[in-house]
């Protein structure tokens, strides 16, 4: 009965099978170790966060670029404030507000974006207080430029022009008439009656959309192998039973013939020679009516 399974169309179907159910637990497996490496990168970097607000603060060039290693460092930089932005629909401790952004001039030449802290509310001029005056020195978490539409982050358009939606140098390029920095920091004591705005871990990192995409990948590619399964027993229960059928004579074609499946339908030596006697006579009919 289960002779087909030798058929070239069955060794077909099984090594796909073979082939396919380890392919499909080694991506799924490959995803779920993404999905944890990046549980642990949010453990390290909230750790290193915690971390770096002990460090004592280093000079602004040591720890340019921002990278992974560097975001969330404490940093000094020296200038004179400038342009003042809003940063509106921004969320802290579960209220929504907006931050108070500054940009530090520096003796370099270039502005230093600084978030002097946030307010509860809509984003209003009115409520932002003013910048002190004179050279100040500031001291901060450094942070790496923000990217429009992740991370809560929005995408802009439509703003006011003393607002803006990414705290980056593509977003406040046009806004403000600086060379600036790819970069900006968070004050560890907000001013004037503001809130200090906590540091976060660099982006691409921890529990973030990706993380949660490799989850879901995770699930589909063992979906697909269980789905394989199920698929190769129909497949085979299905062709067994046309077996059995066709030992019983019930069929006369199998799933794999090519065509669909009929009853048998044997024909007696009477039954042909009635059929021929019938076409025979309906040969006839016309030429009687013509003569």
């Amino acid at each position: 009965m289960y002779r087909f399974l030798l058929t070239p169309r069955w060794w077909g179907i099984n090594v796909f099978v073979l082939l396919a159910i380890p392919f499909c637990i080694f991506m799924g497996s490959w995803q779920l170790s993404r999905f944890e490496a990046r549980m642990h990168e949010q453990q390290r970097a909230s750790e290193q966060v915690s971390a770096d607000r002990k460090e004592a603060a280093r000079p602004l060039q040591e720890l340019l670029p921002v990278d992974q290693g560097t975001s969330g460092k404490r940093t000094t930089a020296t200038g004179r404030y400038g342009k003042q932005l809003l940063v509106p629909d921004r969320v802290l401790d579960g209220k929504q507000g907006f931050y108070v952004l500054t940009l530090l001039r520096t003796d370099g030449g270039r502005a230093l974006p600084v978030v002097r802290g946030w307010l509860p509310g809509d984003a209003s001029s009115a409520k932002a207080p003013a910048a002190p005056t004179g050279e100040v020195t500031v001291t901060g978490a450094l942070q790496a430029s923000e990217s429009p539409g992740s991370n809560g982050v929005g995408g802009g358009g439509g703003l006011p022009p003393d607002e803006t939606a990414a705290i980056s140098a593509a977003s406040l390029v046009n806004l403000v008439p600086y060379s600036l920095y790819d970069a900006w920091i968070t004050l560890d004591t907000a001013d004037s009656g503001m809130r200090a705005v906590p540091a976060t871990v660099p982006q691409n990192t921890g529990l973030d959309l990706k993380a949660f995409q490799n989850l879901g990948y995770t699930g589909e590619w063992f979906v697909f192998a269980g789905f394989t399964v199920f698929m190769w027993f129909r497949l085979l229960r299905r062709e067994v039973e046309y077996a059995r059928d066709a030992e019983l004579g019930l069929v006369t074609e199998g799933p794999g013939a090519g065509g669909p499946t009929s009853p048998a339908e044997p024909e007696t030596a009477e039954d042909e020679q009635a059929a021929e006697d019938e076409k025979a006579a309906a040969e006839s009919e016309p030429r009687t009516a013509a003569t």
